[in-house]
């Protein structure tokens, strides 16, 4: 492809966008294909001869928009939103057109000076203390990751990276049973093991870390010969958005010497309304990691996760190496390739600027806040329908319920729903049973959106009900 066919090409898929994101409401949400449908229709040989880009752009629209779920659909419910806010997407393009690997200050010192204003200005959004500086990571795993390995490598004196873990006593992380799959992962990567990731029990309306029960058994461990490193907390869990108090953790984390990681993936963004904080936000200065992701519930395209740092000189003193190739002979700035696990980086800044700029903040907070109200509203309406019993309650603007029935029952009426395809949820698990989770987030969705989906869940209960 010739620029002058790339200038005419790229018209034509900004009005394509355009109009995707003008008609979403038309297609069914999550996609409506079986496995291997659309595997099956494309060419298992790759072309020796050029194509002409029309027909190439013809079988994208046939082939794999069918097997694409909209993600950007109003009506999508499930998991936690991945949103593109439309200046979020322009960034992205120039970001694609300029293609800069940001790896290093010298490699675009725009790219870098960028991501530390934008890492200070969600700092200021979020009421997080001065001092704290950061970095924008690809997802909220890879800060944790870095997270997990600078407990690690700061329990054992910065020494484990160079010996391996075999010279040290067993290390112990500790959090919640409530914590996402992320923090499993990452104790399995940095070589701490499963077995010494010490998950507690919560208790409360909250379904807070138990903080007594992580005095217990980090005592009990020390005096078992095993070495404590640090303590992983959560501000709206994933199942149900189970929220630590973060100053009682923080608390027993410095009383121990234990390193302090926050996974704040998705409610760190309503961290933006100062109402929203209470209860969920309180002491949140005193973590020594911080992590949520501008690409949920924020507006910024996916991927886009900040990590806040008390102290950088920890996770750069783990992560950084030097050789020759990447050294540089200026002096006073930052290389961010030190701050994290992969050496390439892009220049995800951008999309932060362009989106903060376009609503401001207050055009945000608008958006969180009607997310909230709305996931209040259904909700009520949902406790209020024969058959339906909600579970625990909003947590921001996060919900789960179930009908009447097994937990065999609660996947036929999430399989139903979804192959109806109007409205997308998905299910989790709570108390040892199967919930049906409702989160409202997406980006441009309505409050009409929101109660359709009440119409939707109640009609095809009853559907259900009826079959027996």
């Amino acid at each position: 492809m010739q620029w002058d066919e790339f200038a005419l090409w790229g018209k034509k898929i900004v009005d394509w966008s355009s109009a995707y994101h003008r008609n979403l409401r038309r297609w069914p949400v999550r996609a409506q294909t079986l496995p291997g449908d659309i595997a099956k229709k494309i060419q298992p040989i790759p072309p020796e001869n050029a194509e002409d880009f029309q027909h190439i752009m013809e079988d994208f629209e046939s082939i794999l928009m069918p097997g694409m779920t909209h993600w950007q659909h109003p009506r999508f419910f499930a998991y936690f939103p991945a949103n593109a806010a439309p200046p979020s997407v322009l960034a992205e393009m120039l970001v694609s057109t300029l293609a800069a690997q940001c790896m290093l200050w010298q490699t675009s010192p725009a790219a870098t000076e960028l991501e530390q204003v934008m890492v200070d200005w969600l700092r200021q959004a979020l009421g997080i203390d001065d001092g704290f500086a950061g970095v924008i990571q690809d997802s909220a795993s890879a800060a944790t990751l870095s997270a997990v390995l600078t407990m690690r490598e700061r329990a054992t004196g910065f020494t484990s990276n160079r010996t391996g873990l075999g010279a040290h006593k067993a290390i112990r992380i500790y959090c919640s049973d409530q914590v996402h799959s992320s923090i499993d992962r990452a104790c399995w990567i940095a070589g701490i093991g499963q077995d010494n990731l010490i998950k507690l029990p919560t208790h409360g309306p909250r379904h807070a870390l138990d903080v007594d029960a992580l005095k217990t058994a980090v005592a009990a461990d020390r005096k078992s010969g095993y070495l404590p490193a640090g303590v992983i907390a959560v501000t709206g869990g994933t199942s149900v958005g189970a929220s630590d108090d973060l100053g009682a953790v923080a608390a027993v984390a410095r009383e121990e010497n234990l390193y302090t990681h926050l996974d704040a993936a998705w409610a760190g963004s309503a961290m933006i309304c100062p109402e929203f904080r209470v209860g969920f936000w309180e002491g949140v200065s005193g973590f020594d990691s911080i992590v949520f992701n501008p690409h949920k519930w924020l507006g910024a395209q996916f991927d886009c996760s900040v990590q806040f740092l008390r102290e950088p000189k920890l996770q750069l003193d783990t992560l950084r190496i030097q050789p020759e190739y990447l050294t540089t002979s200026q002096e006073g700035v930052t290389n961010f390739s030190e701050w994290t696990i992969p050496l390439g980086r892009r220049f995800r800044a951008l999309k932060l600027w362009f989106l903060i700029r376009s609503y401001g903040l207050e055009g945000l907070r608008l958006r969180l806040r009607n997310h909230v109200t709305w996931a209040h509203e259904i909700c009520d309406l949902i406790r209020d329908t024969p058959g339906l019993t909600i579970v625990t309650e909003p947590v921001l603007s996060l919900f789960s319920f179930r009908c009447d029935g097994d937990d065999a029952q609660q996947q036929r009426l999430v399989d139903a729903i979804n192959d109806d395809g109007r409205i997308y949820l998905t299910q989790g698990a709570w108390q040892g049973c199967k919930v049906i989770r409702f989160q409202v987030g997406q980006f441009d969705t309505t409050r009409e959106d929101v109660l359709m989906a009440h119409q939707v869940i109640e009609e095809i209960c009853s559907s259900l009900s009826q079959r027996g």
